[in-house]
């Protein structure tokens, strides 16, 4: 990985030997990870095994269905540090770095769990023991992440395992190596993020090519079509997680930072860093990779306001792998100075500017998707005011949906000033290009409106989260209909 921005990103090469952005893997670690630790951590891969509040769903409870037992399972365990410290694997440091940062969220929000009362959490614990600190700590360093549970390495895409070897990514061929709470809402919910990501070698592909130029008609169309098939597949959220059962493992992945409640001052790691309190981030679908993007390549990262959920936003970035986070400077750097949106403007390109509408019309999609995700799966069950990332649960999507709305409207005035200036202009477009630009542009003015009025709500003291996703039936903008789904995983039923 040069990380050089004289050379476009296009040409450079991001990876550190688990993950490798690229058309061929997209941002999927480059081979399936490893199943489980290997056998000179026995100990720890047992207590995986033992430790989710369903050990084997639904008959079998586990280690964090009992309050306080994992503190007398972590005093147990043996110091693995100069163990750890030998291995030169990449893929082994990731399992190990997956299994400590499990047991450092379960054992420091266990207590947190036992006491969350109406879905107020309660304090958890704010030392973690040096013997798992340590080599937590160790790992995370090889790997160049920060010692608490993340998205990419740990939670979602470096934690699946397939149920049938020769099968495909679909959530319901996948396992998690390690689980929280063990249902089959909860493999459902993460391994949906996995099966999504089974498309991202598909959308950097189409990036990579648009960079490089050539055919870049048809890769502008192939790229809106793979933003539609990620949108189609995140809707089946609602099938693979019940969004009642949410709060069973949610607790488990809340981040230190922005959490005062749960953690006051921060979490010490015994032994490390000079026992000075850490403050970081929590796991969160807001890692992903995918639309932070498409944000940048599209341009609507012009359009983020600046303020402090947008700084948020760009903290987030760097909760990433390394080489994810240089594949977005080196891309922002290129699109910075050949911004997609004028360059197809100043060419003439306006068929392609569809396309590009379409593309930010399914970012759209995916985000206020994912918001009627927290109206159902947060704000129906919990008062609890932060995400699990640390930043406030009813600010944060709104910021984002409101700059592609802004984009969305910009692109539009665009087209509309050529379409007075070239009366067929519709009639040279492709019969799918047209229905693109037909349906977007007299839909724009609906989305406003429907985010208007949510924020309108929002400024309630006692929101009524019903009426706010009542908004999206009203504006014919709901996800699925009644955004009910049945349950999870069925091989676990």
């Amino acid at each position: 990985m040069s990380g050089l921005a004289t050379t476009p990103y296009h040409e450079q090469s991001y990876t550190d030997g688990f993950f490798d952005v690229s058309g061929r893997t997209g941002f999927l670690p480059i081979r399936d990870p490893l199943a489980a630790l290997p056998e000179r951590y026995a100990e720890l891969q047992q207590l995986m095994v033992d430790m989710p509040t369903n050990k084997v769903y639904p008959d079998v409870p586990g280690v964090l269905s009992r309050s306080g037992e994992i503190v007398d399972r972590v005093a147990a365990l043996p110091d693995y540090t100069e163990t750890v410290k030998q291995e030169t694997d990449i893929f082994v440091w990731h399992a190990l770095y997956r299994a400590f940062t499990f047991l450092c969220s379960a054992y420091t929000l266990e207590a947190s769990h036992h006491s969350t009362v109406d879905g107020i959490y309660g304090r958890g614990r704010s030392l973690l023991p040096g013997h798992v600190a340590r080599p937590l700590v160790w790992v995370a360093e090889k790997l160049d992440v920060y010692p608490y549970l993340d998205y990419h390495y740990a939670y979602s895409l470096g934690n699946y395992v397939k149920i049938d070897p020769t099968g495909t990514l679909h959530w319901k061929n996948l396992d998690m190596a390690c689980k929280f709470s063990g249902t089959p809402d909860e493999i459902g919910f993460i391994m949906l993020h996995v099966y999504i990501n089974e498309l991202s070698p598909k959308l950097v592909d189409c990036v990579m090519k648009v960079g490089k130029g050539g055919h870049a008609h048809d890769d502008m169309l192939k790229c809106a079509h793979t933003m539609m098939e990620i949108n189609s597949r995140r809707k089946e959220m609602w099938a693979a997680s019940r969004h009642e059962r949410y709060n069973d493992f949610r607790i488990f992945i809340m981040g230190i930072k922005g959490n005062e409640a749960i953690y006051g001052d921060g979490l010490v790691y015994d032994t490390c860093f000079d026992n000075v309190p850490q403050t970081y981030r929590g796991q969160t679908g807001a890692q992903d990779s995918l639309i932070p993007m498409m944000d940048i390549f599209s341009g609507v990262v012009d359009f983020y306001p600046e303020n402090k959920l947008t700084e948020y936003l760009l903290d987030l970035r760097t909760y990433r792998p390394k080489c994810v986070q240089q594949f977005f400077i080196d891309l922002r750097d290129f699109y910075g100075k050949n911004p997609l949106f004028s360059t197809l403007v100043s060419g003439g390109r306006y068929e392609e500017l569809v396309y590009l509408l379409k593309i930010v019309d399914e970012i759209y999609l995916f985000r206020n998707g994912h918001w009627q995700f927290v109206q159902k799966y947060i704000m129906a069950n919990t008062k609890f005011a932060t995400a699990t990332g640390g930043t406030p649960i009813t600010s944060w999507l709104i910021n984002q949906i409101e700059a592609v709305l802004r984009y969305e409207g910009a692109i539009i005035a665009a087209l509309a000033a050529h379409t007075a200036e070239k009366a067929d202009f519709v009639s040279t477009l492709s019969a799918e290009a047209a229905s693109f630009y037909v349906a977007l542009s007299s839909s724009h003015a609906n989305k406003t409106q429907m985010l208007h009025e949510q924020v309108a709500m929002l400024q309630s003291e006692d929101v009524d989260v019903k009426l706010v996703y009542e908004t999206n039936i009203k504006h014919h903008l709901e996800d699925a209909a009644g955004g009910e789904g049945t349950t999870g995983c069925p091989h676990l039923k």
